[in-house]
């Protein structure tokens, strides 16, 4: 038996990036997994990789009626759930200047409103002493230019996870964030950036951090799935991951 056998999982934006990377060290170790994704070619890909022990469901978080359909597909096929990774998020750049009403409503659909309601939802299902673990970024720390709308959702999660915390704490429900610095997930290549922008910004965040290198999408793997199972003497926190670029 593996380490995470008999236990269900949930992770929105789970088909690609560090949510899949989460998925598959569940599922090596035994875990049934729930991956959500708005890109059908990509949760397909996803689910040959995962095989049988995951399923790949078509969501948009930030849609309610998405939401409800994803929480009685779980409840039909899992019943209760261990741990919920609420992952799923866009980051494109927002400049001060630039940035238009529109693009401000859908980051904050889906990277704020989204979190909320996938806990909202989700919730009742959860078993006691599960953990759920929320996706946040040093970008709520840090003043990372072009980023302020991506940085101000991402410091609404981490207050998020405080206050699910003390909500969730009287069934045993533990709820912590996890900030990724510079990974190694793919994300830069969806923010509309030129190769050569691309390659500075790299090259910026690389220079800066004190490790000197991107992380894997394995390591973060691995420190997510120690907020939702191992650390259980543990809520409230955000756990940097981030090669000390927060802390040093």
């Amino acid at each position: 038996m593996g380490k995470y056998s008999d236990k269900n999982v949930v992770i929105t934006g789970g088909s690609s990036g560090m949510g899949l990377a989460v998925a598959e060290l569940l599922v090596r170790g035994g875990a049934r997994v729930v991956i959500t994704g708005r890109s059908q070619a990509k949760l397909d890909a996803a689910r040959e990789r995962l095989g049988e022990n995951a399923v790949a469901v078509r969501a948009d978080v930030a849609s309610l009626s998405d939401l409800d359909m994803l929480a009685d597909l779980v409840k039909s096929d899992f019943g209760s759930v261990e741990a919920l990774f609420v992952n799923a998020g866009i980051s494109p750049l927002t400049p001060l200047g630039s940035t238009t009403e529109e693009m401000y409503d859908e980051l904050f659909a889906i990277n704020v409103k989204g979190a909320f309601f996938s806990v909202q939802k989700l919730a009742p299902l959860l078993s006691a002493n599960a953990g759920v673990v929320l996706t946040t970024s040093v970008a709520n720390v840090i003043g990372l230019p072009d980023t302020s709308v991506y940085a101000a959702g991402k410091a609404a999660l981490r207050s998020m996870a405080r206050t699910f915390s003390r909500e969730l704490l009287p069934r045993g429900i533990r709820v912590n964030a996890i900030s990724p610095g510079p990974i190694d997930s793919g994300i830069l290549e969806t923010m509309g950036l030129s190769r050569e922008a691309a390659d500075a910004f790299r090259a910026e965040r690389t220079g800066s951090n004190p490790m000197k290198r991107y992380g894997t999408v394995e390591e973060f793997a691995t420190a997510a799935a120690f907020l939702a199972f191992d650390a259980t003497y543990t809520t409230g926190i955000e756990l940097a991951v981030d090669g000390g670029e927060t802390q040093l």
